[in-house]
């Protein structure tokens, strides 16, 4: 698991990277953990865990994240991620990145709040998964931006008198999040800030505009259920700005159009199903 975490794949791991993790034994000598730990991950083969002092790791008062290794088992992982004090029972073949990605990375991030892009930097293999956290947060960030905005659109005079100026601020404030969440994703790849590499994604987010002046077009047709489509667009947008980066970290390039074609469809469809499902609810909600 150590080998995996600290796996250097492009060369710009952390020097300070093998800090981050410690083993522990809690039958050994006193175990001090600092105010910076997040989360325990208890390796063991099947039966292990039956037979471990789990309460001296709950001591330490973090998520406890047991990690069964069989080869011959079934993958098997919690709802959700494991709570302070408590312990989730994941189950895997072996320990390697296509299966830890599925749950458990992701799960483990969860843990990591506040500190994603830290543990992105240090920690390579876990970067995807960061980087689909820190888009997953942007474009609520966005759904909640565009909602608000379509709001204003259809209060009576306010909206006559606002709704172009507040159109135009969530266009603003919606390309300045998706730029953000460039630099952060960047950051969790190891890169430092740079406006020559702004400018080099800069496309990315040039698809994210299109999405919203779709948004616009469908909500000025569909009284209401405007507000439903508007965020769930400005949502999958950004869902594709940030995958967008993460693809071009992951593979040094940029998506082709072919491979950039098939993700707009895939998020379209699926913002197009969000806002059908907030509306049904609308219409449920007025009878």
């Amino acid at each position: 698991m150590r080998a995996l975490l600290l796996q250097d794949y492009d060369a710009t791991i952390a020097f300070d990277a093998p800090a981050t993790l410690e083993t522990i034994d809690p039958l050994g000598r006193p175990t001090v953990i600092g105010p910076d730990a997040r989360a325990v991950i208890f390796l063991g083969r099947p039966g292990d865990q039956e037979g471990a002092h789990m309460d001296l790791l709950r001591r330490l008062n973090l998520p406890i994240f047991a990690l069964t290794v069989d080869p011959v088992a079934a993958a098997a992982y919690p709802l959700a991620a494991p709570d302070v004090g408590e312990t989730g029972a994941y189950t895997v073949a072996k320990i390697d990145r296509e299966s830890l990605r599925v749950k458990f990375f992701p799960h483990l991030i969860d843990r990591c709040k506040g500190i994603e892009i830290a543990v992105g930097r240090r920690l390579p293999v876990l970067r995807e998964t960061v980087a689909a956290k820190l888009t997953r947060d942007a474009a609520t960030s966005a759904l909640k931006i565009a909602a608000a905005s379509a709001i204003v659109d259809y209060v009576p005079l306010f909206g006559v008198v606002l709704g172009i100026v507040v159109s135009a601020g969530d266009t603003v404030a919606i390309t300045g999040l998706q730029i953000v969440l460039m630099m952060q994703i960047g950051a969790a790849y190891g890169k430092d800030p740079d406006v020559a590499r702004i400018w080099e994604l800069l496309p990315v987010v040039g698809g994210g505009l299109g999405w919203r002046a779709l948004s616009r077009e469908l909500s000025g047709f569909v009284p209401v259920a405007g507000i439903a489509i508007k965020g769930a667009i400005a949502y999958a947008g950004t869902i594709v700005v940030g995958e967008g980066v993460g693809f071009y970290y992951e593979h040094g390039r940029h998506m082709t159009a072919a491979q950039a074609a098939i993700l707009y469809e895939e998020r379209k469809r699926g913002a197009m199903t969000f806002a059908k499902d907030v509306i049904a609810r609308l219409k449920r909600g007025g009878k």
